[in-house]
């Protein structure tokens, strides 16, 4: 019997056009609350490279972290512009606007 083949949605793809840290800003700004180990889970990384992620973001303050009982929140500031030279002329919020729907109200942006 041949192998089942995949639905084009269902694999994996070898690139993508976001990176990494676009991908967990993204998820922080869908779900300020969510677990890092579930954005790892997301993202297809490592829980250790998020953290890794969180802290470059946080470093630059892309986002502010702050501790609510055993969770963190996370608040992404929209203003900032995003880093390579090629689209350096728009902001995170322009990022946030294009991907996120609006059935993701976000309340965690700055």
């Amino acid at each position: 019997m041949p192998p089942k083949k995949k639905n084009p949605s269902e694999a994996t793809p070898a690139w993508t056009f976001l990176s990494n840290h676009a991908h967990v800003l993204l998820l922080l700004a869908e779900d300020p609350e969510i677990r890092l180990r579930d954005v790892a889970d997301r993202v297809g990384i490592t829980e250790r490279a998020v953290q890794r992620i969180v802290s470059d973001l946080e470093d630059e303050q892309y986002i502010e972290r702050e501790r609510c009982g055993r969770r963190n929140r996370y608040r992404i500031n929209p203003k900032l512009p995003l880093r390579h030279p090629v689209e350096s002329h728009q902001t995170v919020g322009a990022l946030m606007r294009l991907i996120l729907t609006d059935r993701h109200a976000n309340h965690s942006i700055a």
